[in-house]
């Protein structure tokens, strides 16, 4: 078990499969001068399932989620997901994508084994998509979501941050598209993820911001704390049902007591958090060829070390120095 000291049980792992991006998305990083993992750093896809078969067999891990970077740029994804698969006790997984390499690739993720998809996707505007990613690939993502559904990758999420002077004004369209698709839409605060420093807390789109602007077309009625669990989405049922809408509200109203969350970042390493500023290496251990019961114990002393929050609601937080891309969200 992965516990901490103010009793908060891990069961959640996040995996980065890699540092890259085929986009460039400007709340993320910048559009070029960013410098890649090389790829001896990188976990090899051995290395991954080993480290997800302990999180899993000797940790209580139930819930595994593929991140990145992009994480269809991973050549292994597939292979990765059906060994996983075939764990005891079979993980839920699902994977976090740009939604871009879904098309070709969302029926073989299901035939793997993969459960659902959350894809992020910002804007209805292929215009706003290529300021805010510096690619006209808006088309893509699209095609990559309609391609998950039709596989079975459901229930898909979609991932919308609203940024000042771009998409601020879409909040409403963006939830009425996602109902008459199918999908299932989670807005999330702008947090301090950009390798360049650019995040301003008093420039973001905040919940309060985002509530206000779909009430201006839908009727919204909170779910209960008890429907919430540990999940970092608030959600509200929007005009009596059966759809509803989320809000991630990571800044102004952080979920930090309820986290359930390990992370492994693409090169090995051991966050307690998406902020944490210290890492523990596991990518070490697992060279140095210890048995799995080491590395369990590495894992499970790293854990309880997790602070109680991440420092998002103290104004002066600074962001770390070390690229959000290969930690994964």
């Amino acid at each position: 078990m992965l516990i901490d000291t103010y009793g908060r049980v891990a069961t959640d792992l996040r995996v980065s499969l890699t540092d890259r991006c085929n986009l460039r998305c400007t709340y993320c990083m910048p559009e070029e001068g960013l410098q890649w993992l090389a790829k001896p750093d990188l976990l090899t896809d051995d290395e991954i399932v080993r480290l997800i078969r302990i999180a899993v067999t000797d940790l209580g891990v139930t819930e595994v989620r593929f991140t990145g970077g992009e994480p269809l740029l991973r050549p292994g994804l597939v292979g990765i997901v059906e060994r996983c698969a075939a764990l005891e006790p079979r993980p839920r997984m699902s994977l976090t994508t740009n939604g871009i390499g879904l098309k070709r690739t969302a029926a073989a993720l299901k035939t793997a084994g993969l459960d659902r998809v959350n894809v992020s996707l910002d804007t209805l505007r292929p215009e706003v998509f290529k300021t805010l990613t510096r690619r006209d690939r808006h088309h893509d993502v699209l095609d990559g979501m309609a391609a998950a559904r039709d596989a079975g990758l459901t229930p898909v999420k979609v991932n919308a941050v609203l940024m000042p002077g771009l998409n601020d004004d879409e909040a409403p369209d963006l939830l009425a598209w996602a109902m008459a698709e199918g999908y299932e839409l989670r807005f999330i605060e702008q947090m301090p993820l950009d390798a360049q420093h650019g995040w301003k807390r008093d420039g973001m789109i905040t919940a309060g911001d985002i509530l206000e602007s779909l009430r201006t077309r839908f009727e919204l009625t909170a779910e209960g704390e008890g429907e919430r669990g540990s999940a970092p989405a608030e959600r509200w049922t929007v005009d009596g049902g059966p759809h509803t809408v989320g809000v991630i509200a990571s800044v102004t109203r952080p979920f930090c007591r309820a986290c359930d969350r390990t992370r492994l970042t693409a090169d090995g390493q051991v966050r307690t958090c998406l902020f944490a500023t210290e890492e523990t290496d596991l990518r070490a251990a697992l060279r140095s060829d210890v048995p799995d019961a080491v590395v369990a114990e590495i894992w499970r002393k790293a854990m309880w070390g997790k602070k109680a929050g991440s420092g998002l609601d103290d104004p002066s937080f600074l962001q770390p120095d070390r690229p959000m891309s290969a930690i994964g969200g």
